[in-house]
């Protein structure tokens, strides 16, 4: 397949596609949904009713475009019934419970949401009994981390301390186990289901409004006028941009549809090494943007979380033609100045996103 240039997906096969987001009023999702809508995709949403009132979701009043499903992923039976009505040509799974630090608070509901919430999606898409390409996001902590200095490959050890990074570890099981089991055209001779899964790093970008995650953090302080205060100063993480794990899954999502039975496998997709960087040093970063200052936290008691973690993107960058295009300095520019033009130039959400993504595809 041919891909006009790296990152930038196909408009012409998009337009038209029955498209289905999990999780499409979540951060991630909300950006996913609007560049399918740019690209005149039906876009179908199941999730739960977005959280807070400064969520991307309604900021980008994208809810009329749309079919608008609240549903709970764990709720089977509903959830096969939507699919079976939207028949989808394609189906990104993105609803999750994503935060560590809840997942140390209520492990059973981010297990059951993360892991049989994910089983429930690929039932779902057993059930519709017609074509259909899914790409199932998980994460980045779906590795064993063993805090070494190499970048984690697709078949390195999966694994995970908190929930959150196990239960996705879980997910990626169950993902391999129903490609076999019930997606194999050789052994079933069923009609073509092709599934593979995204592990994508610590993705950051303009309307992210969650708690406990280190940009919303950060912006919330700026706005107030707060020093900002750090937790792990020296953890390490793979940056990016919003928009480039998503220029991902759409890339993928084009080339199953081209019925590539060698990419039913997962992919990383992570920012060049030169962006794994530290907590402390993302901070200062923003600071070069929007004035301001930070303390570092002295808290003995928090929650285990990896001090080292970056991914190895050759798998993509080969079979994909996939590769970063933002390096750590704009991505970081391109974040804080959303939330500053929203903030203090009165630009609205949706023309801020739309900017972001138009100088993305045509970088």
């Amino acid at each position: 397949m041919n891909i006009p240039h790296p990152n930038k997906p196909d408009q012409n096969f998009w337009d038209g596609k029955k498209v289905l987001i999990t999780g499409h009023t979540g951060f991630k999702g909300s950006w996913l949904a609007l560049w399918l809508l740019k690209m005149n995709s039906k876009v179908n949403g199941i999730s739960l009713d977005p959280i807070g009132s400064h969520n991307l979701f309604d900021q980008l009043k994208i809810k009329k475009d749309l079919n608008h499903i609240v549903c709970d992923i764990r709720d089977r039976s509903s959830l096969k019934n939507h699919f079976k009505e939207i028949k989808p040509d394609i189906v990104f799974h993105l609803a999750a419970q994503p935060l560590v630090v809840k997942s140390y608070k209520d492990p059973l509901q981010t297990w059951e949401t993360n892991l049989m919430g994910t089983i429930n999606v690929l039932d779902a898409i057993k059930s519709i009994k017609r074509e259909c390409s899914g790409i199932f996001i998980t994460t980045d902590k779906v590795y064993k981390n063993k805090e070494w200095v190499y970048g984690y490959r697709e078949n390195d050890e999966l694994g995970g301390h908190d929930p959150y990074s196990s239960s996705k570890a879980a997910c990626e099981i169950a993902i391999s186990s129903w490609r076999s089991s019930f997606f194999n055209q050789i052994k079933t001779n069923d009609v073509l289901v092709s599934i593979a899964s995204a592990r994508a790093g610590n993705v950051i970008g303009g309307g992210d409004s969650a708690d406990n995650r280190i940009i919303p953090d950060v912006i919330k302080s700026l706005k107030n006028n707060e020093k900002i205060k750090i937790r792990n100063p020296f953890s390490t993480r793979p940056w990016q941009h919003v928009l480039e794990p998503l220029s991902g899954y759409l890339i993928l999502a084009e080339n199953l549809k081209e019925k590539r039975s060698n990419l039913t496998t997962s992919f990383n997709f992570g920012p060049l090494l030169e962006s794994n960087r530290t907590v402390k040093e993302l901070v200062e970063e923003c600071l070069k943007h929007w004035e301001g200052d930070y303390y570092i936290e002295k808290n003995l008691n928090k929650p285990h979380e990896a001090e080292s973690l970056h991914l190895t993107i050759e798998k993509s960058k080969k079979d994909l033609g996939w590769v970063p295009k933002w390096d750590f300095g704009k991505t970081i520019e391109k974040t804080v100045k959303w939330y500053k033009k929203v903030h203090s130039d009165n630009i609205s959400p949706l023309d801020c996103s739309l900017e972001n993504l138009n100088e993305y595809l045509n970088e």
